[in-house]
């Protein structure tokens, strides 16, 4: 069944930070994927892209591994950016409330020195589209991160997400919000989604080059991974 996504997550945004918090390694994770860009300097001169920013935990990862860069934040879900925006940030972090693919409409424009993309991808209707979107809004050489749930490259990752959305995921969210679509749709929407292998060749087929991948450690490996690819120079 489809559901209105951003709407799913206008939902969930009070409960969010309680529930990923509750997931251990969550916020590590994220500042891992944000390091593997390798921001040279700080960020310091850079303008750096943060694709589907939540309520900031991507974006607090990024701002972490460059301190010193501007940062932009879109997404799509009102509710998820009013929790965002309650936090502290410095004044070189802005917040834009779009959907990825029409951040030109909102005022947003390249080029950036890097785009970092947590759990977006697979919630999109065309990800082709929005991968070569994000090549054309990256500088010649500019890298763009993608953190990302992808288990169909191995059953025991498959198992080891089935068990959990079923036994911790969906059952918390219901508990917290009353409502579990959005929790059922993030249990779809990962085992729909590509396996490694085949988003390091969609990667590809966008025009970016240097693809690769990296998993996490604990129980993530395999089920979360980081993919980085550079627009070509």
């Amino acid at each position: 069944m489809a559901i209105d996504v951003p709407g799913a997550f206008d939902v969930g945004a009070r409960a969010y930070d309680k529930l990923v918090g509750a997931n251990p390694g969550y916020h590590d994770h994220l500042r891992i994927s944000a390091r593997r860009m390798r921001i040279p300097r700080g960020g310091r001169g850079l303008r750096l892209l943060d694709a589907g920013c939540g309520t900031g935990a991507s974006t607090a990862a990024l701002l972490e591994a460059a301190p010193h860069a501007e940062i932009i934040a879109v997404d799509a879900s009102a509710g998820m950016l009013a929790e965002a925006s309650v936090k502290s940030w410095p004044a070189a972090v802005r917040f834009v409330h779009s959907p990825i693919e029409a951040v030109a409409e909102a005022g947003v424009h390249g080029p950036f020195d890097g785009i970092f993309a947590a759990y977006l991808l697979r919630n999109l209707a065309d990800p082709d589209a929005t991968l070569s979107a994000f090549r054309q809004l990256l500088r010649p050489g500019g890298t763009l991160a993608v953190h990302e749930y992808s288990v169909r490259d191995s059953r025991a990752a498959q198992a080891i997400w089935n068990a959990v959305c079923w036994g911790i995921i969906i059952p918390s969210g219901w508990r917290q919000t009353r409502d579990s679509a959005l929790y059922r749709h993030l249990w779809r929407s990962v085992n729909a989604f590509d396996g490694a292998a085949a988003f390091q060749r969609r990667l590809a087929a966008a025009g970016f080059t240097g693809v690769h991948s990296e998993t996490m450690p604990g129980w993530q490996r395999d089920i979360v991974h980081t993919f980085v690819a550079d627009a070509p120079r």
